[in-house]
């Protein structure tokens, strides 16, 4: 056998083992479409069910049961039991006889007491305190919706980003693939002609040394794919080894619709919303605090009972005894001066107010910042990823006048490859500024507060 066809069959079958369990794991993935990645990620991300059940605690919180508007109700019950042993001396005094009266004596007597009771009370009026500590809590529950929603938006992005991540890889390694079949089919084609003498042995080795180096490079590219897919299971919370095929088709949004979301950013941001709760939260505080310069009005009333066995004594019989008591009463309560507690924690909440405002503007400017930049870059992306697509279309021509010019023997197998490279390198540049143009969108929708009201 020649030491070409050897040559040959050695690479054939390294290539054929390497690819062979690859391209059956491959044929075995299922599609994963955006919407259902989306859908995953809210049911199973085990960052957003943290979220959403602060949310749920915030929600319980507001309840009329957490609100101090209900009055209090409690009972009391209770039992005595007493055994005591008593000796009376008299004396020297004299019975009606006129005999000094003797000792009395009485051993192991037993009292028992049984008492129980319901009581209640209810607080009409604590300078309405309760009433601004209940719409605080209103407003912090919508505090924790919007925490949740920042959560939703931040785990989207990262969702996309791997999503995405898989995508690219998946399209270079299609790319990647047509370039080894490109040189398989140099390789035959170098063979035929050595056979008849067109070309020499050094065109069929150049061919079979980029086979293994395509062959290489596919091998490199499935390897990232498990590792992206992963990535993508983790942030779904799926079994890691239930790997998942990529959406790599996709649609830009409008540049009118996006200017009109940049418009609305300041109503929209979840960090700005978010500042602005901070600012009701800490105004309902002051309000409260000055509930401490204020009378508190409260009722009361009870109902009890109350049983009594008394053993005899030395002057009165054994006597047992029940009441029922009903109670009522009404009770204000004014602090005239605490200390200058109060005055001190008005003042604090004051100045916390202030302090909240100025945060809110400092936010404003970082985000409106953010927004401008994220602007500028999701053009820049998609300008360039327009470039790049004609970029392409240019390389691609340029290879196939190059793949024809190699068919007549007007270039060389050297100079063919080197178009063949400027191609794949076209294409996969192509591919990761598409993905990073959608990726650049992502950001600017988030910041924008549209990023969970785009369908993808």
């Amino acid at each position: 056998m020649k030491i070409g066809s050897v040559i040959k069959c050695v690479i054939y079958v390294f290539v054929f083992f390497a690819f062979a369990k690859a391209y059956t794991q491959e044929s075995q993935l299922d599609y994963l479409s955006r919407q259902e990645a989306v859908r995953q990620m809210l049911e199973n991300n085990f960052g957003i069910k943290l979220a959403n059940n602060q949310v749920s605690v915030a929600e319980n919180n507001t309840s009329i049961l957490n609100s101090n508007y209900l009055p209090t109700v409690f009972g009391l019950a209770g039992a005595n039991f007493d055994r005591t042993s008593s000796n009376t001396d008299f004396n020297g005094a004299l019975d009606q006889n006129g005999n000094p009266r003797p000792d009395f004596e009485i051993l192991d007597a037993e009292t028992t007491r049984y008492d129980a009771s319901i009581n209640a009370s209810y607080t009409l009026f604590d300078g309405l305190g309760r009433y601004y500590n209940y719409k605080q809590l209103k407003e912090r529950y919508n505090l924790s919706q919007l925490e949740a929603r920042e959560t939703i938006e931040n785990t989207m992005l990262q969702l996309f980003s791997v999503y995405y991540e898989v995508a690219r890889i998946e399209e270079n390694l299609n790319v990647l693939r047509d370039a080894l079949e490109i040189s398989k089919e140099r390789e035959t084609r170098a063979s035929y002609q050595f056979e008849y003498g067109q070309v020499n042995k050094l065109e069929i080795l150049n061919a079979q040394v980029d086979i293994v180096t395509d062959s290489i490079n596919i091998l490199n590219t499935q390897q990232q794919l498990r590792n992206a897919q992963r990535d993508l299971n983790v942030v779904l919370a799926r079994e890691l080894e239930d790997l998942k095929s990529t959406d790599t088709t996709l649609v830009f949004l409008n540049e009118l619709v996006m200017e009109s979301y940049v418009e609305k950013a300041k109503s929209n941001n979840v960090s700005l919303l978010q500042a602005e709760q901070d600012i009701v939260i800490t105004d309902y505080e002051i309000k409260k605090t000055k509930g401490l310069f204020l009378p508190t009005i409260g009722l009361t009333g009870s109902y009890g009972w109350n049983l009594s066995n008394n053993p005899a004594s030395a002057f009165f019989p054994g006597t047992t005894r029940t009441s029922n008591t009903l109670a009522a009463g009404a009770s204000l309560r004014w602090n005239l001066f605490d200390g200058g507690q109060s005055v001190v924690g008005l003042k604090n909440a004051k100045i916390a107010l202030d302090s909240q405002q100025l945060l809110k503007e400092q936010l404003e400017q970082q985000v409106y910042r953010d927004i401008a930049n994220a602007e500028g870059n999701y053009k820049n992306a998609l300008a360039i990823y327009r470039l790049q697509e004609q970029n392409v279309i240019t390389n691609q021509a340029n290879f196939e006048r190059s793949q024809e010019r190699f068919k007549l023997g007007q270039v060389t197998s050297i100079e063919f490859r080197q178009a063949q490279l400027n191609l794949l390198n076209a294409q996969t540049t192509k591919n990761a500024a598409k993905y990073t143009a959608k990726l650049a969108e992502i950001q600017l929708l988030q910041l924008t507060g549209q990023l969970l009201n785009v369908d993808f």
